[in-house]
């Protein structure tokens, strides 16, 4: 096991079994080769070429296209070929901050759209060193129950700021108050794409760093989160390295925190590749 381990999971996607998916003359996402076929019988909202799959050009306003998207997946719902419905809505677009069109959370990887989600690291620095808050997912979450998280994580719904997106996360997930959120410092962004059972997980993280006082104990307020508990960076450290406790993403999130908080040093045998590897 090491930290190079933990980026070729998040990592590993095989892209000559995907085809383009394209909107507007421009790549927007991934579709699988085998499930291509698929999506012939909803024409001409999207049309299945040789070598990639479009969305129908005549769908000239995103809420058009938004509508025709939004058809199109709660069909694909039904036949078991996204995750579990959510009734959040992600921006779909080139670039962060563009919105040609929104799509449900549950079909973002069936077609490989590039996601966004905000991430935040809340340490502690006192006599005992550097500490992190480290929360257990509830045993009950439909994607990867009982593994260690980040502090405050969530993704990046359409129609909220990432300021406004961060304050909620820390409100429902850690219970910190909006003062002490907008503390938090952007530090970072981390790329991936992994394939999962359905399509591509191609995700941005924008990272922050909050420093916590000794005194405050995080809560969470959504039932996401089983337990909280004040890690030493080391120890966290070594659960990353060496093991599977925590959430896909949100080790690389730690691995970056390391880095730049000095724990993983140019003398590590790997350091160039970590670095190069936290953005695909």
């Amino acid at each position: 096991m090491s930290f190079l381990d933990r980026i070729a999971t998040a990592n590993a996607c095989e892209f000559d079994r995907f085809l383009p998916f394209d909107a507007l003359g421009a790549r927007i996402g991934w579709v699988r080769r085998d499930l291509v076929h698929r999506f012939a019988r909803y024409s001409p909202t999207l049309t299945v070429a040789a070598d990639r799959l479009r969305l129908d050009s005549s769908l000239d306003l995103p809420a058009r296209r938004t509508a025709a998207m939004d058809m199109v997946a709660r069909d694909l719902a039904r036949q078991g070929l996204t995750d579990p419905w959510r009734g959040e809505s992600y921006p779909v677009g080139t670039r962060f901050g563009e919105t040609l069109f929104e799509i449900e959370r549950a079909a973002a990887s069936l077609f490989g759209i590039r996601t966004y989600g905000v991430h935040v690291v809340g340490y502690v620095e006192g006599p005992d060193g550097l500490r992190i808050w480290v929360p257990r997912r509830a045993k009950n979450r439909p994607t990867f129950p009982g593994l260690l998280d980040n502090t405050v994580a969530g993704g990046q719904p359409a129609g909220l700021s990432l300021t406004d997106n961060l304050i909620k996360e820390c409100d429902e997930e850690a219970s910190i108050p909006p003062v002490l959120a907008l503390k938090a410092r952007p530090v970072s962004a981390i790329t991936y794409n992994m394939a999962d059972r359905f399509g591509v997980k191609s995700e941005a993280i924008f990272v922050y760093d909050l420093a916590l006082a000794p005194a405050f104990t995080p809560v969470n307020r959504d039932g996401e989160v089983e337990d909280f508990r004040l890690l030493p960076a080391a120890e966290a450290m070594a659960l990353v390295e060496h093991g599977e406790s925590f959430k896909f993403n949100c080790a690389l999130v730690l691995i970056d925190f390391f880095v730049r908080h000095g724990r993983i040093t140019p003398a590590h045998p790997d350091y160039l590749a970590i670095i190069s590897g936290l953005r695909q």
